[in-house]
């Protein structure tokens, strides 16, 4: 588990790990609803992450798990 900063600009949400310095934009999300927003996501590096599924609020801090490089 990675604590990530996640925010949304310009229509493109980033997400941002401080511990690694590493800040990449979220091209694909499982759920993307206001109410229900989160899952499985891959970011533009290509590596596939878990946020747990929640109500969209941005920006936030939210511990996120990796799943695959």
């Amino acid at each position: 588990m990675a604590k990530v900063m996640l925010r949304e600009q310009n229509g493109e949400i980033y997400f941002y790990i401080a511990k690694k310095d590493m800040e990449e934009t979220i091209e694909t999300i499982e759920f993307d609803g206001d109410e229900k927003w989160g899952g499985e996501v891959e970011l533009s590096n290509g590596e596939i992450w878990w946020i747990e599924p929640g109500v969209k609020n941005l920006p936030k801090e939210e511990n996120c798990k990796k799943i695959s490089d």
